[in-house]
């Protein structure tokens, strides 16, 4: 991730900042056309494909299957069961908090 060298203003959390705006959102639609805003096609899809391996590794799928199911990189697979296992907690909570589907 790029840093500017520039004077930040300390006092305020920027994550805090974007976390409270996409909390302030209403609904799938409203999270999206902002997602679609502030990010880059690429952004956009490096993030999905992060989030599309999220559950599968929790299902305990093996990375070489969900490379064949999802298209997503080893690599990628990799690292985001890293952060699974070690990260802030935050897929673990999206995932808990993720609406059911009908199957």
């Amino acid at each position: 991730m790029k840093r500017r060298a520039v004077e930040i203003d300390d006092s305020e959390d920027p994550i805090a900042g974007l976390a409270t705006a996409l909390l302030g959102l209403r609904g799938p639609e409203q999270m999206r056309a902002f997602l679609e805003d502030l990010c880059t096609p690429a952004e956009l899809e490096a993030m999905t494909d992060r989030w599309r391996v999220v559950p599968l590794l929790s299902e305990g799928v093996p990375y070489r299957e969900i490379h064949d199911r999802t298209g997503v990189s080893v690599t990628t697979i990799g690292r985001v069961a890293r952060t699974l296992e070690r990260g802030a907690g935050g897929y673990a909570a999206a995932l808990h908090r993720r609406p059911t589907r009908a199957r």
